[in-house]
């Protein structure tokens, strides 16, 4: 059962999540976005909520434009515990710094192989950085991919664990969105439920999107939500296969799966 919130025509996929424990995952950065008011911009975060700990996934582009939308959609940036930056791209770490003015000691979690300089910065401005490799831990179901590599860049992605499968949490998929979902199923030793987040697949062939398609559906894949870097005519392909298990992500959605 997920249920998905937002302005768009269809407000509720399925279901409800009443009072029982569960995943609430509130896009607040996306080039598209689906709620008046909100900013969009080019780059990509995710709150990611669970009992006990709320944890921002990367931060967007730009400071200004994130606490903006954090406003809006009533998320109080005190209350976050901790930031997981997927990679160093500037479009999912430039909102690192306002978020650092209000709350300095928050944990940054960073995958293995960021620039020691990057590090060095942001402890710098009184963050408690940490490295979390593969299948570390940051919470109670929550894990890591641990740093995936391709063409120089090393990437991370979320993991949450849900009674219907795995929750995977992507900033570009860099290295791959099917090597990142057999890494977080390798992990873990469980299915994926839902893909959300950017897929990179913006500037692939038709050709290239239908292979990965078919790859994520051999797999076993349910439900997908591509937003960001996936580009359109990929999104238009993943919303063809997936059919009434496409998720529509984007700026201010809000995604509840229960724990």
């Amino acid at each position: 059962m997920m249920v998905l919130i937002t302005t768009a025509a269809t407000s509720v996929e399925s279901g409800a999540a009443g009072e029982k424990p569960c995943l609430r995952l509130t896009v607040l950065f996306d080039n598209v976005s689906h709620r008046p008011g909100l900013v969009p911009g080019w780059g990509f975060s995710c709150l990611v909520e669970v009992p006990g700990k709320t944890i921002l996934f990367d931060t967007g582009a730009d400071g200004g434009t994130l606490l903006a939308n954090m406003k809006r959609l009533g998320v109080n940036p005190d209350g976050i515990a901790a930031v997981f930056l997927s990679h160093i791209h500037g479009d999912h770490t430039g909102g690192l710094g306002a978020l650092l003015a209000r709350r300095p000691g928050i944990q940054v979690f960073l995958p293995e192989g960021f620039p020691a300089s990057f590090r060095r910065a942001v402890t710098e401005r009184g963050a408690d950085v940490r490295t979390v490799g593969a299948g570390g831990r940051l919470a109670d179901h929550v894990t890591g991919t641990g740093g995936l590599s391709k063409d120089g860049i090393v990437e991370q992605s979320l993991i949450v664990e849900t009674p219907q499968g795995l929750v995977v949490v992507t900033g570009c998929a860099h290295p791959g969105i099917a090597r990142i979902v057999e890494t977080a199923e390798r992990l873990t030793g469980k299915k994926s439920h839902l893909l959300l987040g950017g897929f990179h697949l913006g500037g692939a062939s038709r050709t290239g999107i239908q292979a990965i398609v078919a790859r994520l559906r051999s797999l076993g894949v349910r439900k997908v939500a591509p937003s960001h870097c996936t580009g359109e005519a990929a999104t238009a392909l993943f919303r063809q296969a997936w059919g009434h298990d496409f998720v529509e992500a984007g700026l201010g959605a809000v995604i509840v799966v229960p724990l």
